[in-house]
């Protein structure tokens, strides 16, 4: 009984016996066997691509294949590699989309130079142990690319941002750049360089470069190597004729530095040019009568206009020439005050957008709460009328007909008695208007106002009694509906009855192939032990046979003996092959016997049917001739 046992720990997993496919050809697996080691992979697998940014793994509606295939799928997309197959990942895709996917994604790795190696079956099959290295290279990959990448993607980013849109500052920025390039200019307009001196003539051609560029230099007021020209240069240049001519060189020179020595021929060289220069007219004080003509003929706002430009213009360049004067020092101190009051100014509008941006949000969090509520409002009443129609179509016509009259009633009856509220309630308020009216206008009540108001109580009193019978009634109606409504629900419709139907077909299918399966497992195990039981006795025929032989052809008599036993036992191996004939002609007949008992069953069966077929017909006959009788009955 141990080895029998032993089958049933044993899965025949290429088993194909019972299975079921459904529309699309897959394969409906009705039980899984999970491994350990597997599904701890799979879980580090989904663990590493959730790190790298694949928050697709989180899903819990995927399957395991599209959780991995679609990670694997995204890293190699993400490594920005040059390639020449088309990535195209689809969720719930078929075998065939399957496999050439898989397909695609081994013949990548190889280009990509992956250490690790991997087939397609072993990713259709989800395999993940040998998956788990490739992913775990992939993300590595994916994450060094993205690196890598991410400054020029933030640069692109900025770029195209720019392009559309601008920031506070940068508008600052574009509104202060005309006001300082206006600035720049009128700078470069005050100090452009003005010419002091000019070459004479009759002076002549300096014939070395360096010579040309100091002379140039000195026409403009400016001294190479030395400082500006000052008023002192103006008459040391006038009378440059008689310094040079009175310029000798005394003998008690001749222990100065070689420093005084090169100053000292800058200055000659300096003064010689100057004999050839003639000062400029200062044309810019001078004014014309033209001009002072054109002053006068202008009008006196003009010239007020022209003034306080004027002064604008002078205070700030006083500004800048304090700024100037007074150092780097109170300019930063001007710039650190500014600097604070903007950042008062930008923090306090910080604040104010902050409070704005607070209730904006609480406004669209409670909007999206009232909105989630709606449509979780709306689902529901959804789904209750469909299962209301669906109750409304299997359910029996007259029944449905009876409710609905029974509920159009009851509407009508309370609205009917809304009206009579109503109407009770202005009733009843005119009268009490009436009655202070009548009070006011006699302090006492008469004998008639005493009846009337009788006549007024007992109508009162009666229509209340009537309201109330309405109340009952309609309390009566309510119970009889709800009853009605228990007993309909308590009923099963058609869909119900066909969906267990359908669940109860599908267990007996699965039972019947599991119980086919087993009965096939029992079969084989029972011929694979009465082979072994055959060929364990064989064997040990040819071993005693080997054994017993050189011993028996020793002797004549030892020979006859071997002999004859071999006779015994070729005749009783006759006998055991007859016996497995005839049982195996016994189990033929029994099956043949069963066959035609299983051909008689499905006569009976086909008769059946065809009976049944056969009554609904005459049944329907019988309904359509009852209906024409009671509707001439009725006529």
């Amino acid at each position: 009984m141990a080895t029998t046992s032993s089958v049933f720990h044993r899965v025949k997993t290429g088993s194909k016996i019972g299975v079921q496919y459904d529309q699309e050809g897959n394969l409906i697996q009705v039980e899984t066997r999970e491994d350990e080691e597997q599904s701890v992979k799979l879980a580090e697998i989904l663990e590493l691509l959730l790190a790298a940014g694949y928050f697709r793994s989180r899903i819990k509606g995927l399957s395991p294949f599209d959780k991995v295939v679609g990670g694997m799928t995204w890293c190699i997309t993400t490594c920005n590699i040059e390639i020449d197959v088309d990535l195209l990942f689809q969720e719930n895709s078929t075998i065939g989309q399957k496999i050439a996917l898989t397909e695609k994604i081994v013949s990548v790795l190889p280009k990509m130079k992956c250490p690790h190696r991997l087939e397609p079956h072993q990713i259709q099959g989800l395999d993940f142990i040998h998956i788990f290295p490739v992913i775990q290279w992939l993300v590595k990959r994916a994450i060094e690319t993205r690196e890598e990448m991410g400054d020029y993607v933030r640069a692109y980013s900025i770029s195209q941002f720019q392009k559309t849109h601008s920031l506070p500052e940068d508008e600052e920025f574009f509104q202060r750049k005309d006001k300082a390039v206006s600035a720049v200019l009128d700078v470069q307009e005050v100090y452009k360089p003005q010419r002091k001196y000019r070459r004479q003539k009759d002076a002549g051609e300096l014939l070395d470069e360096e010579s040309r560029v100091h002379s140039t230099l000195l026409e403009y007021g400016r001294r190479y190597g030395f400082s500006r020209q000052t008023k002192q240069d103006k008459v040391d240049g006038e009378k440059a004729s008689m310094a040079s001519s009175s310029q000798a060189t005394p003998s008690g020179m001749a222990e100065v530095s070689e420093e005084d020595d090169l100053q000292a021929v800058e200055e000659m060289r300096i003064k010689t040019l100057m004999t050839n220069m003639a000062a400029m007219a200062n044309e810019g004080g001078k004014l014309t009568a033209s001009a002072v003509g054109q002053i006068v003929g202008l009008q006196s706002e003009e010239i007020k206009q022209i003034a306080s430009e004027y002064a604008e213009k002078q205070s700030e360049l006083t500004s800048e020439e304090r700024s100037e004067r007074f150092g780097p020092q109170q300019q930063h101190r001007r710039i650190v005050t500014s600097l604070n009051k903007q950042i008062q100014q930008k923090t306090k509008h910080l604040e104010e957008l902050q409070a704005k941006h607070a209730e904006v949000k609480t406004g669209c969090d409670e909007a999206k709460r009232k909105l989630f509520e709606a449509t979780k409002q709306s689902e529901k009443l959804e789904k209750e009328m469909k299962s209301l129609e669906e109750l409304e179509e299997h359910a029996d016509s007259s029944l449905l007909e009876k409710l609905r009259a029974l509920v159009t009633m009851n509407e009508n009856l309370k609205k009917q008695e809304q009206e009579f509220r109503t109407h009770c309630r202005e009733e009843m308020t005119r009268l009490q208007q009436n009655i202070e009216e009548l009070k006011m206008e006699s302090g006492r009540d008469t004998e008639g106002e005493k009846e009337r108001n009788q006549l007024i109580d007992k109508q009162y009193n009666t229509d209340r009694e009537k309201l109330q019978k309405i109340r009952l009634l309609m309390a009566r109606r309510n119970r009889e509906i709800a009853i009605l409504q228990r007993k309909i629900d308590e009923m099963p419709s058609r869909a119900e009855l066909t969906q267990y139907q359908k669940r109860f077909i599908e267990l007996y299918s699965q039972v019947s192939a599991t119980h086919k399966e087993t009965k096939q497992f029992f079969t084989l195990y029972n011929t694979l032990d009465d082979k072994k039981v055959y060929l364990e006795k064989e064997v040990n025929l040819l071993n005693s046979i080997h054994d017993n032989f050189q011993q028996a052809m020793s002797s004549s008599a030892a020979k006859e003996q071997f002999l004859r036993q071999m006779e015994q036992i070729v005749e009783g191996i006759k006998q055991s092959r007859i016996k497995m004939e005839k049982k195996k002609q016994e189990n033929k007949m029994r099956r043949d016997q069963l066959n035609d008992e299983y051909l008689e069953l499905l006569d009976k069966q086909r008769l059946y049917f065809k009976t049944v077929k056969d009554f609904k017909e005459e049944c329907r006959k019988n309904e359509m001739l009852l209906s024409k009788l009671r509707a001439k009955g009725a006529s």
